[in-house]
């Protein structure tokens, strides 16, 4: 009996695939690029289309990140831009489709998912140790005819991600966040597909997002991407003359 026990024990640090969460995580590393070239992008700017509204409205996309914290997206229609940023501290926006055309600063906890976004633009399992995550694997999970792995993925400030890995490539074709702000939860669910390779560097091209259980998808897809190619800091943060206006008051 104690032989059987302690069999149970040993198999259950591994699963029924063969894997542990260290495993996936390193294959999924690996299926990306290799950490060294993942380390080596350290910014990337992507530029594309966005569908909202049931896909009967498109704009033009822009995402721009760099290391280690700072991320800025852009959309733009009818040539109104909205803008959302996370310079490594402090986020914020502007939003002229709600009538807002001047900047102004995200409380932390609508800023949290910006920064997340910032933290983990090339994976959440991607030096997950460093950022203080930690790993468990949970099984596989149908995920649109695929046994995806699935992977729980707990922050530090106690936010959970749930990783869905494709079971012959290793990368994301599933991630759903699930987030407590301003004191409730909320789950934003987004699949992923079409990658392509920047500098050795596998992205997918093509997004679809939303909040768990609502009909309305948010769809990106890339056309475009360059790495390393922002060195300024300006596109990041808010702007002098809004911070200047805000402290005066």
């Amino acid at each position: 009996m104690r032989l059987i026990v302690a069999l149970v024990l040993v198999l259950g640090s591994h699963t029924v695939s063969g894997f542990t969460a260290v495993e996936l995580a390193d294959r999924n590393v690996a299926a990306k690029g290799g950490i060294g070239k993942l380390h080596a992008i350290q910014s990337l700017r992507l530029t594309g289309r966005m569908l909202v509204g049931g896909d009967t409205t498109r704009l033009h996309t822009v995402m721009l990140v760099r290391r280690p914290q700072s991320i800025r997206y852009e959309a733009e229609l009818q040539g109104l831009t909205q803008v959302q940023a996370f310079d490594g501290t402090q986020g914020w926006q502007i939003d002229p489709f709600e009538g807002r055309k001047d900047p102004e600063k995200l409380s932390a906890d609508d800023a949290k998912g910006l920064a997340e976004d910032a933290a983990d633009f090339d994976g959440v399992l991607v030096d997950y140790r460093a950022k203080g995550y930690t790993v468990d694997y949970l099984g596989t999970e149908d995920v649109d005819g695929t046994a995806a792995y699935k992977l729980r993925v707990t922050r530090r400030n106690g936010d959970i991600t749930t990783v869905y890995l494709d079971p012959d490539y290793f990368l994301e074709i599933r991630i759903v966040n699930r987030r407590i702000q301003h004191g409730v939860p909320s789950e934003t669910v987004t699949d992923y597909g079409d990658y392509e390779r920047v500098n050795g560097v596998y992205f997918p091209f093509a997004q679809s997002s939303g909040i768990r259980g609502s009909s309305d998808r948010q769809k990106v897809q890339y056309d475009k991407a360059e790495a390393n190619v922002v060195t300024d800091d300006a596109p990041f943060h808010l702007p002098a003359a809004t911070i200047r206006a805000t402290e005066g008051k």
